[in-house]
């Protein structure tokens, strides 16, 4: 059950599938008892990934925060890296995994409500999604509870954008032609993302800073699996204030 395939793109996200476990957390309160938003620093061996949570993905940046605090993603690989696509990992059997241990199919024991935000959120440079099961065997779209991606992507044009509108109007069922507003086309013209998968996955943050990091695990040589040569091990992640 591998969680991101070559379909689309040369690849397609997909996840974890049991059941659903009801989290309850949250950010800090300030001074002023406004809530801080969440932050997560990914720190690996290529260097540090800091990470903003969504507050209206709630169920996802809650199940995050819970991992990260149980230690859940210390030592796990980034097990799959698709230069141009996306870095991917969160699958439990990556820890200390062989190499010749096929990797992806890892779960947790449940998967999480689908909280799609879209158009609000797209898949732009520097997204971070839930990956989970195609929509054959998970119509509802619901996500795995660990396992997890960061976009890199590419830039597009606006013909290529123009095709991406009508390819989201026909996966999405909608009735009206679906049409990226000017920031979100500028955004995947200049700085790039992965619109192929936009309103189709939960994006519940992005990256604030270590987009050189990003970039250099994207760069790693990888085999026939999409795992990186030299492997990339998440040494720990913490919930950080700054």
């Amino acid at each position: 059950m591998g969680l991101i395939r070559r379909e689309i793109v040369k690849a397609f996200v997909m996840g974890a599938v049991l059941s659903v476990l009801p989290l309850v957390c949250g950010g800090d309160l300030s001074a002023k008892g406004k809530a801080r938003p969440v932050k997560v620093r990914i720190e690996t061996t290529e260097g540090d990934i800091k990470v903003l949570l969504y507050d209206d993905t709630p169920l996802h940046r809650d199940n995050f925060v819970k991992l990260v605090k149980r230690h859940f993603y210390d030592t796990l690989l980034f097990h799959r890296v698709i230069p141009e696509f996306m870095i991917q990992a969160g699958d439990p059997q990556s820890r200390h995994a062989d190499r010749s241990k096929r990797l992806g199919s890892g779960d947790i024991g449940y998967n999480i409500p689908a909280e799609i935000v879209f158009p609000k959120y797209i898949h732009k440079r520097g997204a971070l999604a839930a990956a989970r099961q195609g929509d054959i065997v998970n119509p509802e779209r619901k996500s795995s509870g660990c396992q997890f991606y960061i976009v890199e992507g590419r830039t597009y044009t606006d013909a290529q954008l123009d095709t991406m509108e009508m390819r989201i109007t026909a996966a999405l069922g909608l009735r009206e032609p679906f049409k990226y507003s000017d920031d979100q086309r500028r955004t995947y013209k200049t700085f790039g993302g992965a619109p192929h998968l936009d309103g189709q996955y939960t994006v519940f943050g992005e990256v604030i800073e270590g987009y050189d990091v990003l970039q250099r695990i994207c760069a790693k040589e990888t085999d026939e699996n999409d795992r990186p040569k030299e492997d990339v091990v998440i040494e720990q992640m913490k919930v950080v204030r700054r």
